[in-house]
C-alpha cells in the first residue's frame, strides 16, 4: 500500500491493474520459488546464491537444472549451450513484442531480460490496452512477477534447512499456472484457431522429436503458421489499405 501511495495518478492505476493481472502469476511462483530455494539449501547452496541467480539468470526452470549442473561440477559450454536452448522460446516471445519494446525507451533492456513464459501470456492479455496504459502496466507485469520470483527463491533457502520432510511434487504449480493462463487467455478471444494449432503442433513435433528435443522445432514452426496466419488475417480486415498502395 506504501508503494501504490507513492505512485501518482494513471502509474497507480497501471500498478493495481498489473497486480490483479500478475495474481496466477504471484501464485505459482511463490510456490516454485519457494521449492527451488528449498532444493538450493539441500544441495549446500546459500540465501546469496539464490539471490544471484533468481535476479540476474531468471530463467525459471533451468535453474532448476542449474543445481545440478553446479553440484556435479559441469562443464561452463554445456552449462550455456543447455540454458541456450531451454531458454531459446524467449526469442520467439520477444518477436510479438519488438515494437512496444522499441517505444518503450531506456526500459526496453529490462523488459527483454524479464520475459518470462507467464509474463508473456499476461502481457499477450492486455495488448488491447491504449500504448501508454499497456507499456506501464508491462513493467510493472515485469516487476512483480521477478520480485516474486526472487524472494521466493530466497525465502526457500532460508527455510531449507528448517523444513524436515522433502517437497517432491510441488514444481506441479508451473503446469497449474500454465493452465490457469491459457483458460483465461481462451475465454476472452473467440479465435481459438491459433491455440488450437499451436496444441496440434506440439503434440506432433512431440511424437517426432521426443520429449527432450521437441520444444524448438515446435516453436519455430509455430511462430511460423502465426506470422503467415496474422498476415492473412490483416490483409482481409484491411483490404483498401492494400489496394490504396498497389495504385500508389
Amino acid at each position: 500500500s506504501i508503494l501504490i501511495d507513492l505512485l501518482a495518478g494513471d502509474m497507480k492505476k497501471s500498478f493495481k491493474r498489473a497486480l490483479r493481472e500478475t495474481t496466477p502469476v504471484i501464485c505459482g511462483y511463490t510456490f516454485l520459488g519457494l521449492a527451488y530455494g528449498i532444493m538450493m539449501a539441500e544441495n549446500g547452496f546459500k540465501w546469496y546464491h539464490s539471490f544471484l541467480i533468481s535476479g540476474f539468470l531468471y530463467t525459471g526452470a533451468f535453474q532448476f537444472i542449474l543445481i545440478n549442473f553446479l553440484t556435479a561440477g559441469t562443464a561452463y559450454v554445456t552449462v550455456a549451450l543447455t540454458a541456450l536452448l531451454m531458454n531459446s522460446r524467449q526469442t520467439f516471445y520477444s518477436l510479438t513484442f519488438l515494437k512496444d519494446f522499441k517505444s518503450m525507451g531506456r526500459r526496453k533492456l529490462y523488459m527483454i531480460h524479464s520475459m518470462t513464459d507467464e509474463t508473456y501470456a499476461v502481457n499477450c492479455s492486455i495488448r488491447y490496452l491504449p500504448e501508454k496504459e499497456r507499456h506501464d502496466v508491462m513493467l510493472f507485469v515485469a516487476i512483480i512477477s521477478q520480485f516474486t520470483w526472487v524472494a521466493a527463491s530466497v525465502a526457500g533457502t532460508l527455510l531449507g534447512v528448517l523444513i524436515p520432510f522433502e517437497m517432491e511434487g510441488i514444481d506441479f504449480c508451473m503446469t497449474a499456472l500454465f493452465m490457469i493462463i491459457a483458460v483465461d487467455q481462451w475465454e476472452k478471444t473467440r479465435d481459438h484457431l491459433p491455440a488450437l494449432s499451436g496444441a496440434g503442433i506440439g503434440l506432433v513435433c512431440l511424437f517426432i522429436f521426443g520429449s527432450s528435443r521437441f520444444m524448438l522445432p515446435a516453436l519455430v514452426i509455430i511462430s511460423l503458421v502465426l506470422v503467415i496466419y496474422n498476415g492473412r488475417e490483416g490483409r482481409e480486415k484491411h483490404p483498401a489499405a492494400g489496394e490504396s498502395e498497389a495504385a500508389s
